[in-house]
C-alpha cells in the first residue's frame, strides 16, 4: 500500500499533534528542522512503559515526515546520571555492585558476562536493537559525551551565575511544601507516587547543593572515587574556581569550572537547559510530571526565566501495564522490555498498541491469552482497511503501525490467525515437518508450501507458547485411547463420536472441521447442520466438546477443536476416539 500523508482533518491524535508541532516550529524556528525529543535512562532494563516516551514523539515525527518536513527526533541517553541503586533480578549482578552507587552510569561495570564496556551501554544496546526493529528513526545524544566534552560549559557557567534566581524558582516548589500540604489535608504521601517520580527521573537527583556556602545547581563527580556525594563549598564567579568536598571518601579539590568536565547540572535544571540547547518543540512526559513541583512544571519556568527558551509542547502520557501486572517501574527486575514483547508479537502490532490510544489513555500489553484476542482484532482491522471499511482514525492508526515514512515494516506473507499458530506450535512442539503438515491442511485449496510463508508470526507464536504458557497448561495429546472413559459412554455419546469420525475425510480442513464439530450435536438433536444455535444446543455442544478434549488431551479444555484435530491427524484421531 502506498504511503500517504495524513490529512489534518482526520480525527486521530497523531495528526492533531503534528498540526500543532509544525505550526509551533514555524513560529519559533522557521526554516529549521522540527525537533522532537525523548529521554531514556539506561539505569537498568528499559521497560515497555519507557517505550511510550519514545513512541509518542516518534509517531508525531513520522507524521511530520510524511508531510514532507525535515524532523530530528533526539533521544537523550541519560547515561551521565548517577547509579542510584542495584536493580533486583538483573542477571550477572549481585550486591557488590552497591559499591558503585553514586557514580555515573557510564563508570559502572556492565553485568558479568556482558560484551559491553559499562552499565549504560549494556542496557542501551537492547533498546537500540528494539527501536531498529520497530522502525524508529532517531538521533542519539549521550549525556556523558555532552558533559565530558564541555558541550554544555556555557550553559553550566550561566546556571551557576544565576544560581540565586534558580534557587528562588525551586523554592516555590520544594518537595517539603508539597508533603506538608498533604499532611495538612490529612493525605498520606503515597509510596507509589514517590516510586513513579523516581522512575521518571523527577526524584532521581535533588535540587542542588544547599550547604553553608549557599545554593548551587551543579554537582561535581569526585575526582577520587567518581561518586556524586559531593558538596560545593565555594564558587568564585569571576574566576569560575569551584571547591568541593566528597562525603564518601573525604577527597576535596579546587577546580576551574570553565575547564572542568566532570559533573552535571541537577535534573530540574538540566532538563530545561537541554530544551533550550536542542530547540525542542515537542516532548512528552509521564503523568507524574503534571503535579506542582514536578520536573516538567518547574522546568517550564526555568527554561523561560534562566535560559531564555520555551517549554516544549508536551502531552502527559499515562502508564503502560502488562496483563495481570501493576504499572511498571524500571527499578525492579523482571519487568518486560520491548525486546521481550517483540519475541512474542510482530513490530506492527506493538506499534499499533501505542498508536491507537491517546497518550493520556493507559493500556495494557498482553503477555497472556489476551494476545490472541489482540491479534484477532488486528487482523480484522487489516481486512477492514483493505476493504476501505475502516473508520478514519482506525485506518490512520493501522497505517502508522504497519509502515513509517521510510516504508513498510516487514510483514508475514501468509498471516494465519495467531491463535491457530499458537495451538499448532503447542502441539507440534518445535517439529517443523509436523508444523508444516498441519498448516498446509488448514486450507487444502491453497496449501502452505513453506513455513517461511507463515513467518515471522509463526516464530512469535512459538515463542509465546514456550516462554509465556505454563508447562501444566501446555497440550499433550494422549498416546493411547482412554479405554475406561470410552467403555463408560452411553449410546448417545458413542453415536456422536461415530458421526464425527464418519465426517473426518469429507471435512478435513479448518473450516470443514469447524462445521463438523459444531454440527454433530445439531444432528444428534434432530436438526440440520446449519441450524441456528439455541441455549439447549449450546449446552449440548459444550458437553460434546468436553468429551472430545478428555479423549484427546485428558482435559476438559484445550486449543480450538478444529485446530487440535488437524494437528493430531486423522489416523490418530480415529485411534483415540474409536469407541
Amino acid at each position: 500500500m502506498p504511503i500517504v500523508a495524513q490529512s489534518s482533518t482526520e480525527t486521530d491524535w497523531v495528526s492533531r499533534f503534528a498540526d500543532d508541532v509544525i505550526a509551533e516550529s514555524e513560529r519559533r524556528a522557521p526554516g529549521k528542522p522540527v525537533v522532537v525529543a525523548s529521554g531514556l535512562s539506561p539505569s537498568g532494563p528499559i521497560h515497555l512503559g519507557n517505550l511510550r516516551e519514545v513512541m509518542t514523539p516518534h509517531l508525531v515525527a513520522d507524521e511530520i515526515r510524511r508531510r514532507g518536513h525535515e524532523v530530528r527526533h533526539v533521544i537523550s541517553w541519560d547515561d551521565y546520571d548517577r547509579y542510584r541503586k542495584v536493580p533486583a533480578g538483573v542477571e550477572g549482578v549481585d550486591d557488590s555492585w552497591g559499591e558503585h552507587i553514586g557514580k555515573p552510569l557510564t563508570s559502572v561495570p556492565a553485568p558479568a558476562g556482558s560484551p559491553h564496556p559499562n552499565w549504560a551501554e549494556h542496557f542501551k544496546a537492547a533498546m537500540v536493537e528494539s527501536l531498529a526493529e520497530l522502525g524508529v528513526e532517531f538521533d542519539p545524544v549521550s549525556q556523558t559525551d555532552q558533559y565530558t566534552s564541555g558541550a554544555y560549559r556555557e550553559q553550566i557557567l550561566h546556571a551557576m551565575k544565576h544560581r540565586a534566581r534558580i534557587d528562588g524558582i525551586l523554592d516555590q516548589y520544594r518537595t517539603k511544601a508539597k508533603v506538608q500540604a498533604k499532611k495538612q489535608q490529612q493525605k498520606p504521601v503515597d509510596e507509589a507516587e514517590l516510586e513513579a517520580a523516581e522512575g521518571s527521573g523527577a526524584a532521581s537527583e535533588d535540587d542542588g547543593s544547599g550547604g553553608s556556602a549557599g545554593y548551587f545547581p551543579y554537582k561535581p563527580y569526585c575526582g577520587n572515587c567518581e561518586k556524586d556525594l559531593t558538596t560545593v563549598t565555594e564558587y568564585i564567579d569571576a574566576t569560575t574556581e569551584l571547591t568541593y568536598s566528597c562525603t564518601a571518601c573525604g577527597f576535596s579539590e579546587t577546580v576551574r569550572l570553565s575547564e572542568f568536565n566532570r559533573g552535571k547540572l541537577v535534573w530540574k535544571v538540566d532538563w530545561p537547559m537541554r530544551w533550550a540547547y536542542e530547540g525542542v518543540i515537542f516532548e512528552p512526559s509521564g503523568v507524574d510530571h503534571s503535579s506542582p513541583g514536578s520536573s516538567f512544571v518547574v522546568g517550564g519556568q526555568i527554561v523561560r526565566e534562566i535560559f531564555d527558551g520555551v517549554q516544549p509542547i508536551g502531552p502527559m502520557y499515562a502508564f503502560v501495564g502488562i496483563s495481570g501486572m501493576a504499572k511498571m517501574s524500571s527499578s525492579r527486575g523482571g519487568v518486560p522490555t520491548p525486546a521481550d514483547a517483540l519475541k512474542i508479537m510482530e513490530a506492527p502490532l506493538l506499534r499499533w498498541l501505542y498508536a491507537r490510544r491517546r497518550p493520556n489513555q493507559s493500556f495494557k500489553i498482553a503477555f497472556d491469552q489476551e494476545i490472541q484476542r489482540l491479534y484477532d482484532e488486528w487482523d480484522k482491522l487489516e481486512s477492514k482497511v483493505a476493504e476501505g471499511a475502516a473508520l478514519p482514525a482506525d485506518a490512520a492508526a493501522y497505517s502508522r503501525a504497519a509502515r513509517t515514512a521510510a516504508g513498510e515494516l516487514p510483514r508475514t506473507p501468509r498471516p494465519l490467525p495467531y491463535r491457530t499458530l499458537a495451538s499448532v506450535a503447542d502441539i507440534a512442539a518445535g517439529h517443523d515437518e509436523q508444523t508444516l503438515r498441519i498448516l498446509s491442511e488448514l486450507d487444502p485449496a491453497n496449501p502452505l508450501s513453506s513455513l517461511d510463508e507463515a513467518r515471522p508470526r509463526l516464530d512469535r507464536a512459538e515463542n509465546w507458547i514456550t516462554t509465556q504458557v505454563p508447562a501444566d497448561a501446555r497440550t499433550v495429546v494422549r498416546s493411547e485411547p482412554d479405554a475406561e472413559l470410552l467403555g463408560s459412554l452411553d449410546e448417545e455419546a458413542r453415536e456422536s463420536l461415530r458421526l464425527l469420525l464418519e465426517g473426518l475425510d469429507s471435512h478435513w480442513s479448518l473450516d470443514g472441521l469447524t462445521t463438523l464439530v459444531y454440527g454433530v450435536p445439531k444432528v444428534m438433536a434432530g436438526l440440520e447442520p446449519d441450524a441456528k444455535p439455541t441455549p439447549e444446543l449450546k449446552a449440548a455442544q459444550r458437553s460434546f466438546f468436553a468429551l472430545l478434549y478428555r479423549l484427546l488431551v485428558s482435559r476438559e479444555t484445550g486449543p480450538r477443536l478444529p485446530t487440535l484435530l488437524l494437528a493430531v491427524g486423522a489416523d490418530r484421531v480415529r485411534k483415540l476416539l474409536a469407541a
